[in-house]
């Protein structure tokens, strides 16, 4: 039986990742900042992270924090080589992180460059955004009476417990490298998938696409960000949608 821990193992994507790991028959430790016996803030490092990796045989990092990742990262990385376990490290990334300069995707990407050159066996996935980050990019966008748009712009968006296997899988076996993008099953305007949400959530609202300045916007604009010949994934927006809102206006806002 494999030892994995997972970092960031109560989130999003971490937690259906363990759901996984475990249903295979691995065993699996979460690190966490509210998760005992290894609730600790990755960012600062310390004795629970080296007592969270002692005789863990792999480690999948979901850890996703906006101002801190490439600190978390660091940690993690010097916690492993103190440990002397040299676990395999698999790491989850976003499609485009090279290609748009967004600030966050230049520390996911600098986050990338690190593993690499950590010594450690690693294993590398970049996916699409998630149905769920780009559900609350609209659910924030929709409060006013106008949902304003980046003009242009378009999605690819993924199912979280797709990628999920996904990292289940690579997390089982020994270390690739740069593996093979993912990406949802349809690429889609931001106006479409506003005009579903809408429907799906029985909501209302006039769509205006606006313009924007600079390179990470032209980045977008272009399709930095997605992966048209990756489009592995099986659940479509409409679907996620369905599943979410159960079918009827009114829902959940």
């Amino acid at each position: 039986m494999t030892t994995i821990l997972v970092t960031g193992g109560t989130g999003t994507l971490g937690r259906p990742v363990c759901e996984r790991l475990r249903a295979d028959g691995h065993e699996v430790r979460v690190l966490s900042r509210h998760s005992p016996p290894y609730a600790v803030d990755l960012r600062r490092g310390g004795p629970l992270v080296d007592r969270a990796l002692d005789g863990v045989d792999t480690v999948v990092h979901c850890t996703n924090i906006v101002k801190g990742d490439e600190e978390a990262a660091r940690q993690l990385i010097q916690a492993a080589h103190r440990t002397g376990g040299a676990p395999h490290l698999v790491y989850i990334s976003i499609v485009g992180v090279d290609r748009v300069p967004l600030r966050y995707y230049r520390a996911k990407y600098a986050v990338e460059r690190m593993i690499q050159q950590s010594g450690l066996g690693w294993t590398l996935l970049r996916t699409t955004q998630f149905h769920d980050l780009i559900l609350r990019l609209l659910q924030g966008l929709a409060k006013p009476p106008v949902m304003l748009l980046p003009k242009g712009v378009r999605d690819q968006p993924l199912e979280v417990t797709e990628a999920a296997t996904r990292l289940a899988e690579l997390a089982a076996g020994g270390p690739l490298g740069r593996v093979a993008d993912m990406g949802g099953p349809e690429i889609l305007s931001l106006p479409d998938l506003a005009a579903a949400y809408l429907k799906a959530s029985g909501r209302t609202r006039r769509l205006v696409e606006v313009p924007l300045a600079g390179k990470a916007y032209r980045g977008l604009r272009h399709g930095g960000h997605l992966a048209p010949e990756s489009a592995v994934g099986r659940v479509t927006f409409d679907e996620f949608l369905a599943a979410r809102f159960g079918g009827g206006p009114g829902s959940v806002p």
